[in-house]
C-alpha cells in the first residue's frame, strides 16, 4: 500500500457538508461525481496527496444509507492507494483477511476499488484503490 488515498466520511445531506468542509479545508471540492453501482453521490476535497471523500446515499437501501442508520455521519472509511489491486487483494486473502468483492469494481474518482470487512482491521472499513487509466 502506498499512501492513504483518501478519508471517506458517509453525511446525510453533501452540499451542507461541502460547506463545511469548504469552511474547514480554505478549499471547495474539485469533484462531484454520483456512482450507480454504488447508489451514492460523492464529493472530493484534495488535502496534498491525500484526499477526504464526503459521501451522500442516492437510496434508502444503499450501503451509505444502511450505514447513516446504524452510526449517524461521520468516518465511513479509510482507502489506501495500491500499485496492482489485484495482486495486493490476492495478498490480503492469503494473509486471511475477507475482501467483499472477489474483483475490483468501478469507483469514484476514476479508480478500480475493492473493501477488506471491518472485522478483519479492528472494525475499520479498508478500501483499496488503484487508478482505472
Amino acid at each position: 500500500m502506498n499512501k492513504i488515498e483518501h478519508l471517506g466520511i458517509a453525511v446525510r445531506n453533501l452540499r451542507e457538508a461541502e460547506a463545511v468542509f469548504e469552511r474547514l479545508l480554505g478549499a471547495g471540492p474539485y469533484k462531484r461525481e454520483t456512482v450507480e453501482s454504488e447508489r451514492v453521490t460523492t464529493s472530493f476535497f484534495r488535502m496534498g496527496e491525500s484526499k477526504v471523500e464526503l459521501l451522500e446515499a442516492t437510496d434508502p437501501q444503499s450501503v451509505i444509507a444502511r450505514y447513516l442508520e446504524r452510526r449517524g455521519e461521520g468516518l465511513h472509511h479509510v482507502a489506501f492507494a495500491v500499485g496492482d489491486i489485484r495482486a495486493e487483494m490476492q495478498r490480503l486473502k492469503q494473509a486471511g483477511f475477507t475482501l467483499l468483492s472477489d474483483e475490483p469494481r468501478a469507483g469514484a474518482d476514476n479508480k478500480w476499488v475493492c473493501f477488506v470487512h471491518p472485522k478483519d482491521c479492528n472494525g475499520v472499513l479498508v478500501e483499496l484503490c488503484q487508478d482505472r487509466y
